[in-house]
């Protein structure tokens, strides 16, 4: 009875475990290096377990990991170190026995995406070490991007989105980079729906003060911005007293501000991009669709809300139809162009920069706040600080090679 229980007691350790071998080359890249490699362990008998290889400034780093039969070990090691001279490289290996059951597929892993115009090795640390004092392990690091942005993606494992985020905040603010956290698995590829703000964010000025500009009344209007921003106002009175400052303009000022506004760099090929993956994209606008329905238009954006100033003979009248876009109508159409969309909230991006855009910003998956003051940065899940609009791909995983395609 003793043996047969210690036959089946190594029976089952010789079960759940097996002899792996870990290879590691490095060498400057050229073409046949890795077909070379696998033509030597060809005519063993092996499985390949795990791979990976990446290129970093011409250098190849080569990594896999195989299942062997242990007799082989020393005919594989000694073809690779042939291999290695043949190809000139560098070839490491390492032989053990390992529990089979802890090579597997990691489940629950986040996604933690750095964004610097200069990434430095002090800001690299922080977060490192962030991620460790977290109790979490870093599986995976990789660039999808490096101009005019750098972007780094890391994988890690042994924490949650929340924690993690809480964790990684001082070190964006101390660290001057911008960083996004979300959890991966399928949903990190499903479609989404995307909705920018207008003014400061997908263009470049505010339209209100343009058309200020041309009544002669820029100074009031900022003047009752500013009051608005100290908390004087709210927004749907600060808008209305705007507005009224520029009854009497001809309607005719509105295709002059249609030739002046400009988009933010990088929004085309943000929605560009966006579009055709097939996520989906709207605008939400505390000013004036008036003014930007052109735009939008040639952009393909099919949901969009915004102010509609009143024209009476040509003439605006000082007054605008319909209720106020505000910071809750804006929240509203997010609920209702995802509802169109078929997309959860969960899978939502929203994108502004001011306090108008708090809600959204609040209620989407993922809420961004484009070069935007500290409250919104501080209410927002990420930040952009550059002025490349489409930096929010970096963000959600999107590299620059598909971006560039």
């Amino acid at each position: 009875m003793i043996r047969d229980n210690l036959a089946h007691l190594m029976a089952t350790i010789n079960n759940n475990s097996q002899f792996t071998g870990l290879i590691l080359l490095s060498g400057v890249d050229k073409p046949g290096i890795t077909q070379s490699l696998f033509n030597v362990l060809a005519p063993f008998s092996i499985t390949v377990i795990d791979i990976e290889q990446v290129i970093i400034s011409q250098r190849l780093i080569l990594t896999v990991l195989i299942s062997l039969n242990p007799a082989h070990e020393k005919a594989i090691e000694a073809d690779l170190m042939e291999c290695a001279q043949a190809l000139d490289v560098d070839i490491a290996t390492l032989f053990s026995t390992k529990d089979g059951s802890t090579i597997s597929i990691k489940k629950d892993l986040i996604h933690v995406v750095i964004l610097s115009s200069k990434l430095t090795p002090k800001a690299v640390a922080g977060v490192a070490s962030a991620i460790t004092n977290a109790g979490a392990n870093i599986e995976r690091i990789t660039r999808t991007a490096s101009s005019p942005i750098t972007a780094i993606e890391l994988i890690i494992s042994g924490t949650n989105q929340s924690a993690i985020s809480t964790a990684l905040a001082p070190v964006a603010v101390a660290q001057s980079i911008d960083i996004a956290v979300q959890p991966g698995g399928m949903s990190r590829f499903a479609k989404k729906l995307v909705q920018l703000d207008v003014d400061s964010t997908l263009i470049t000025q505010e339209v209100i003060e343009l058309l200020a500009a041309k009544a002669g009344v820029g100074d009031e209007v900022v003047s009752i911005t500013q009051a608005a921003m100290r908390g004087e106002l709210d927004f749907e009175h600060s808008l209305r007293a705007r507005v009224a400052l520029l009854k009497g303009l001809p309607e005719s000022v509105i295709a002059e501000v249609q030739s002046e506004i400009t988009l933010t760099p990088g929004a085309s090929v943000l929605i560009r991009t966006l579009q055709g993956l097939g996520h989906a994209v709207s605008v939400v606008s505390g000013g004036f669709i008036d003014v930007i329905e052109p735009l939008i238009s040639q952009l393909g954006i099919v949901h969009f809300r915004a102010n509609k100033l009143e024209i009476v003979d040509g003439l605006l009248t000082g007054r605008v139809e319909g209720p106020i876009i505000d910071r809750a109508a804006k929240a509203q159409a997010l609920r209702d162009f995802a509802a169109l969309e078929s997309v959860t909230l969960e899978q939502t991006v929203a994108i502004g920069d001011g306090a108008n855009d708090l809600d959204m910003i609040a209620l989407a998956g993922l809420g961004i706040a484009f070069n935007a003051k500290p409250a919104v940065k501080a209410a927002a899940d990420s930040s952009v600080s550059s002025p490349y609009l489409d930096s929010v791909l970096y963000l959600l995983g999107i590299p620059r090679e598909a971006i560039e395609e």
